[in-house]
């Protein structure tokens, strides 16, 4: 049977197959995109995939603010701008997005892997500190973990639930680089080396952040939606100032092993 020809942008709805319909909008929108098409068995024309191309491409993804809000733009970006480079080295844009499809599917994987491993082990690293025997468990911290990733994603009834902690990834981000520095710091110390380089930001960082999580704290409590908001971050508050105790004890400890 011939190929069925794609209808044209400026053709009437009422001459346009349901099935090309879509398409047809998407080439009054997008006239610049490339369309990748195959025949099927029956010899009927079938898009497998349209990726945008050059200006069209940064318009659709970067016109604005908007334009590159939430996680599927973003991702929409990263598989579009590979596809295209991948189309320059010959490589046809629906088999570019299918392999950074499988990029992306295999770095969430992992990433997930990699966040449930280290959750498990700060829980059993708590149990063992405050003595509560079950928490230093394997099984008992991985089901505890799950099971708090699981009731995250779920909160929004969407599945996209970890999207509501972005707000405090700034703050928890510098906050992970500062207690980096605090390690490297009494690692220093306690082998008689200079520790003023990673001391003085250290102090920089941990009063700033710190400063920002009570900003947030005071903001997050005059909201009722975001009651999760406060509670993760009074705790993760409460954390970085017994992390920073901790270090305290162990630096005085050092001197003391000094004097002595």
């Amino acid at each position: 049977a011939p190929a069925l020809e794609l209808p044209p942008a400026d053709a009437a709805p009422e001459d346009v197959p349901e099935r090309f319909k879509t398409l047809q909008q998407f080439r009054r929108d997008h006239p610049e995109a490339e369309l990748d098409k195959k025949l099927s068995k029956d010899g009927s024309t079938v898009v497998v995939s349209s990726t945008l191309e050059g200006k069209t491409a940064w318009n659709e993804h970067y016109s604005s603010w908007t334009a590159a809000e939430g996680l599927k733009s973003k991702l929409g970006a990263f598989v579009d701008g590979a596809a295209n480079m991948m189309f320059a080295f010959g490589i046809p844009t629906f088999i570019g997005v299918a392999i950074m499809g499988v990029f992306v599917a295999s770095f969430a994987g992992t990433t997930l892997d990699t966040a449930t491993r280290l959750q498990r082990y700060i829980i059993n690293e708590v149990g063992k500190s405050v003595k509560v025997p079950a928490l230093e468990n394997r099984y008992v911290a991985t089901g505890l973990v799950v099971l708090s990733a699981g009731v995250l994603a779920l909160w929004d009834g969407r599945g996209a639930g970890a999207l509501i902690l972005w707000p405090l990834f700034g703050a928890l981000n510098q906050l992970l680089a500062s207690l980096a520095l605090l390690i490297i710091a009494v690692y220093l110390y306690r082998r008689r080396r200079p520790t003023w380089m990673v001391t003085i930001p250290f102090v920089f960082m941990l009063i700033m952040t710190a400063w920002a999580m009570l900003i947030n704290i005071r903001n997050f409590s005059q909201n009722a939606g975001q009651i999760h908001l406060l509670v993760i971050s009074s705790i993760v508050l409460v954390l970085q100032i017994w992390l920073t105790i901790e270090a305290a004890i162990v630096w005085m400890n050092i001197r003391g092993e000094r004097a002595d």
